[in-house]
């Protein structure tokens, strides 16, 4: 394994490290707020845990039933058009916090998954599908779908343009 490798399989050790030494050193002088803080950590944890849990077990499905091939064919340098639809619909369905879909979007792109199709996956994720019938009643069906197909528009771009910059 190269030295780059070894180094960045270990940065998560290191910031985890570095985290639980600044909390113990703080502790000696607030130690209410360090509780208050570890408190709130956990139960922002606690929330997190069961999409943290669905989202590893997608990947464990991606592993276990998808090749690289059918990857690079699905979101891969030959996917086309197909691959846009995925990206971007994907994009739209997927809830939760954006950080935990980083890691199933980093396994697709070390499987071949273009850079564009995944930008282009992040940008549509600000179409939340169960807040659209609520912005509808305040701004009306025409400037919804006119916002939201802007926004499908500037993923499928900004998309595009990763692609072309990754090539040079």
């Amino acid at each position: 394994m190269s030295k780059k490798k070894q180094m960045k399989n270990r940065s998560g050790y290191m910031m985890l490290a570095v985290v639980a030494i600044l909390y113990a050193v703080l502790y000696f002088f607030n130690a209410d707020k360090i509780l208050l803080a570890l408190k709130a950590s956990f139960h922002i944890l606690k929330m997190i845990a069961p999409i943290l849990l669905i989202v590893f077990f997608l990947m464990a499905l991606l592993n276990t039933f998808l090749d690289e091939k059918n990857i690079a064919k699905h979101l891969g340098k030959e996917s086309g058009l197909k691959g846009w639809f995925i990206a971007l619909l994907g994009g739209i369905l997927s809830h939760g916090p954006g950080y935990i879909w980083y890691p199933m979007l980093q396994d697709l792109r070390a499987k071949g998954a273009l850079d564009g199709l995944v930008v282009a996956f992040i940008y549509a994720r600000s179409i939340k599908l169960p807040w659209l019938p609520l912005m509808i009643s305040y701004f009306g069906l025409a400037f919804t779908l006119v916002l939201s197909l802007y926004i499908i528009l500037g993923a499928f771009i900004q998309g595009v343009l990763t692609n072309r910059l990754e090539t040079r």
